[in-house]
């Protein structure tokens, strides 16, 4: 599709005006692509775009929630920054209704299709879907691993995960991921997944491939409401541990990705009835 003349300069500066603000390259990143989709489908500049045109085109994408809200965060972001700028006068976002966060619906990924992908995955892919499902990692922060975000401690090995935001978290590795990623790094050094995205591999492209080994609708970040989940069997119910994990300010992202096993259900189920269980 074709780009519209003028949203390339923009996004560009847009970016740039982002980063020096301290910005997270993976957010920068993740907000040059939903710019970059959108200039591709309206046939105007982006001082152009009308409150109805940015309306028409949001309606017309069959988006789950969050992502339509993600994507509105970028372009309200963006003429604003165009508007504090004196690039324009007209913020088109500026009498769109918000979008209200959706009910909370952790999907995991069944075991069975999470051991298939494993199957199926080549080296890279099998190391990506186990930092997604067993370490809580988004697919951007797993791209940006280095060699330096190894870190040994008294028992074991810790990754230093840059997070959204920008947000440093420390997460332990299993004993089979740090012997793999240090092998990697000893090989390697720098990025431990070399691509053409800064010298690492793309997000999207990571994502991409995980997903492709996934049967029917599942994702890579279905692959993070799984390592969520048996966070909180493991810690046995603890929010606290599960949140520092997954790299979450708030415990209320607790609800929204770790399912609420159905065993534990039935248990608490049966214990409250008045009738006795005869199974």
């Amino acid at each position: 599709m074709h780009t519209i003349d003028g949203w390339p300069d923009a996004i560009a500066a847009f970016i740039t005006s982002q980063l020096a603000g301290g910005i997270a390259r993976t957010s920068a990143y993740t907000r040059r692509q939903h710019l970059q989709h959108l200039a591709r489908r309206v046939p105007y500049s982006p001082w152009q775009v009308t409150t109805d045109d940015l309306a028409g085109f949001l309606a017309s994408q069959n988006w789950e929630r969050e992502t339509r809200r993600s994507r509105l965060t970028t372009y309200r972001a963006f003429w604003s920054w165009a508007v504090k700028c004196g690039r324009t006068l007209n913020d088109p976002t500026a009498a769109l209704d918000k979008v209200r966060p959706g009910d909370p619906n952790p999907r995991p990924v069944p075991e069975r299709i999470y051991l298939a992908a494993l199957a199926r995955a080549d080296d890279d892919e099998r190391l990506w879907i186990d930092l997604a499902a067993e370490h809580g990692l988004r697919r951007g922060e797993i791209a940006v691993i280095h060699a330096h975000d190894l870190v040994e401690t008294l028992l074991g090995y810790d990754l230093v995960v840059h997070g959204k935001g920008g947000k440093l978290r420390e997460v332990p590795l299993t004993g089979a991921m740090a012997r793999a990623l240090m092998d990697r790094s000893r090989r390697l050094g720098g990025y431990l997944f070399p691509g053409d995205e800064d010298g690492h591999v793309s997000a999207r492209w990571l994502g991409k491939r995980v997903n492709r080994l996934l049967e029917g609708d599942w994702t890579i970040h279905k692959l993070r409401h799984r390592a969520a989940t048996r966070f909180w069997v493991a810690a046995e119910g603890d929010p606290y541990v599960v949140a520092d994990l997954m790299g979450w300010a708030s415990l209320a992202m607790v609800r929204t990705y770790v399912k609420l096993p159905d065993d534990r259900k039935r248990r608490i189920l049966e214990a409250a009835s008045r009738v006795p269980s005869l199974l």
